[in-house]
């Protein structure tokens, strides 16, 4: 008979798998987070320095009023892009790539910027500028 009293074996908590397990959730939650950088830009148009630009090339000035009316070379044009495109049309003439300045009040839209800015782009215009007046 063996009455020898047997040693309890240690507990042992084997903790590798626990940590293999939070490193993952970890690395999921940060790869499938999106982070959202929120910046707010106080900018005020349409005032801006820089040096005036004298050129020879035809340009298409596209006037907007504070109401959203357009003029396109100092000719009135509805606001609608079928109009718009037709202007741009004959203002740009034979010349298939005019540089189109934007020119828009301060107090117009968005929308009415976003209107003159498509109009130009599906007439395959790509040269598009905004004047500005220099701050006093």
């Amino acid at each position: 008979m063996n009455f020898r009293h047997k040693k309890p074996e240690e507990l042992d908590v084997n903790i590798t798998p626990l940590v293999d397990v939070v490193f993952l959730l970890l690395i999921f939650f940060m790869v499938s987070t999106t982070f959202d950088r929120q910046s707010e830009l106080n900018i005020e148009l349409p005032e801006a320095s820089g040096e005036i630009i004298e050129s020879e090339a035809l340009d298409v000035e596209i006037f907007i009023k504070d109401d959203g009316q357009f003029i396109i070379n100092d000719i009135a044009v509805s606001s609608n892009i079928d109009s718009l495109l037709r202007a741009l049309r004959e203002a740009a003439g034979d010349n298939n790539d005019p540089r189109v300045i934007i020119s828009a009040d301060k107090e117009t839209t968005h929308q009415a910027v976003m209107t003159a800015m498509d109009a130009a782009r599906q007439m395959g215009f790509i040269h598009i500028t905004f004047s500005a007046v220099k701050p006093d």
